[in-house]
């Protein structure tokens, strides 16, 4: 068992909370490098002095749950926390369009009862464990190429050269896209869910170019079906009609953008950390057989996503009321290291056995690629650990963290013999 190693973030201010935090109760700043450094001591401090439920004005204000329980139950308020918009910085108003048609970017993980649930079952027969399994061969297949890409120099950047490069391809050989177009689809999706959050233009134009590209590949699919992800959906019937092209868009939306930073930023955390603990990396070479333990392990402790839910009304809850309109961050990670739910949450323990984790959510809004991301995970680890089962940091100071709604390492220099 290991206590996490030392990182470090890009140290530029975001705009609305370049001010120190004095009161993490009451200013708490997500995109802070200490925050992103350290968010374990931030949400034990706030548990262990009485304000489980911190409350900050930056970003146009939010809320941060911090205990396992609250977690379950705040998931449950539907809809009176509305799922509708989970980024928790919203669109200037300039910035965001009008839609006659109702289209919602990326259902069923942005939308509330009864278009959750239809939208939601038309996804989930493609990833289940039988779904996903036709994935694995390619994702293993996958995994060895990039590895001997770089595994000659005796280095590589573990993010950019590996983690990064696994859930866009995979999820575009899901979806029947270019897998060329992997470089494009890494800059998109930051440019929706890392860089612009602080950059609300760079977003903006990204969620317009995923959409107008999907728009393109629902349209040829209609003429020209495939054997691919798009094409299941464009044939997907609800209430005797085949899905409206809004929905589809939005669902391969959800694909590319949800399906991929989450990923790579669980599989970049676990390689950052084997890179900085020796006897974990060790132990995971002499004994094989923790795999299972150790992925559900790592998912709890980098539990990488923090969706938002909005209060469609005034809500009472633990003393608080959220009013209308106010952003509640459905803050899993901090749930995973809830001492009251996980003994020693602080440690890393590769064989934890009691371990129900929510690093995949909770409830009707639960991933619905949690079998895709676990496959893609352990794969991934897996391949590298067979290639690869002795490296280290080759400069800790290098490694940069993203933060604000989905948490991973963004650099990793590593070295190996």
């Amino acid at each position: 068992m290991t206590d996490t190693a030392d990182a470090h973030t890009d140290e530029a201010p975001a705009p609305g909370g370049p001010c120190p935090v004095t009161d993490l109760a009451t200013d708490y700043d997500m995109f802070d490098p200490d925050y992103l450094r350290d968010p374990f001591s931030a949400w034990a401090e706030l548990r262990t002095e009485g304000c489980p439920i911190a409350h900050t004005e930056r970003y146009g204000g939010s809320w941060l749950p911090t205990r396992y329980d609250d977690l379950q139950a705040l998931a449950k308020m539907v809809p009176e926390l509305s799922s509708k918009s989970p980024i928790v910085i919203d669109m200037p108003d300039a910035l965001v369009k009008d839609d006659a048609t109702g289209y919602n970017a990326a259902a069923p993980i942005s939308a509330d009862p009864p278009e959750q649930s239809w939208t939601r079952r038309a996804l989930l027969p493609h990833f289940t464990p039988k779904g996903v399994m036709k994935d694995r061969e390619y994702t293993e297949r996958l995994c060895h190429e990039l590895i001997d890409g770089f595994i000659d120099d005796g280095r590589c950047d573990a993010a950019v050269d590996y983690a990064q490069q696994i859930p866009p391809r995979v999820i575009a050989r899901k979806l029947g896209v270019d897998e060329g177009m992997v470089d494009d689809f890494i800059e998109w999706v930051r440019g929706v869910l890392e860089l612009g959050l602080q950059q609300p233009e760079l977003r903006a134009k990204y969620r317009d170019v995923i959409r107008e590209f999907f728009a393109a590949e629902v349209a040829d699919r209609r003429a020209n079906p495939k054997d691919d992800l798009i094409t299941a959906l464009c044939q997907t019937e609800h209430e005797g009609e085949l899905l409206p092209d809004e929905v589809v868009i939005g669902m391969c939306n959800l694909q590319l953008v949800a399906g991929i930073d989450t990923t790579w930023s669980s599989i970049g955390s676990a390689l950052w950390h084997f890179a900085g603990n020796e006897d974990d990396r060790r132990r995971m070479v002499a004994e094989p057989e923790l795999w299972d333990t150790a992925v559900e392990e790592l998912l709890r402790f980098y539990a990488p996503v923090t969706m938002a839910r909005n209060a469609a009304e005034d809500v009472e809850y633990g003393g608080i009321t959220f009013k209308k309109g106010d952003k509640i961050l459905m803050n899993f990670p901090g749930a995973n290291h809830d001492p009251d739910h996980f003994e020693d949450p602080h440690e890393v323990q590769l064989d934890r056995q009691r371990n129900r984790h929510v690093a995949f959510g909770i409830g009707i809004h639960r991933c619905a690629g949690s079998n895709l991301a676990r496959m893609e995970m352990e794969v991934a680890l897996k391949t590298w650990f067979e290639r690869i089962p002795e490296f280290t940091l080759s400069d800790p100071d290098a490694v940069t963290w993203a933060g604000g709604q989905v948490r991973g390492p963004r650099i990793i220099p590593v070295t190996f013999g």
